[in-house]
């Protein structure tokens, strides 16, 4: 799926091993670009009504 906004805009994320709870809750994925630098994280969460975008919701430490 595609990753919508922030640092990792464009990217693509291979989700067919995710169980479909998993996929309902988004994903903190690593990033170097995001606000906190390496080591931070990037928060996407699936767009509603498009399961093949997944929204940025914000960085975290």
């Amino acid at each position: 799926m595609e990753l919508v906004g922030g640092p990792l805009d464009g990217q693509l994320l291979g989700i067919t091993a995710y169980a479909p709870e998993e996929r309902a809750d988004g994903a903190l994925l690593m990033s170097n670009h995001g606000v906190y630098g390496p080591g931070g994280r990037s928060d996407y969460e699936p767009r509603p009504g498009d399961p093949d975008r997944w929204n940025w919701a914000g960085d975290t430490p």
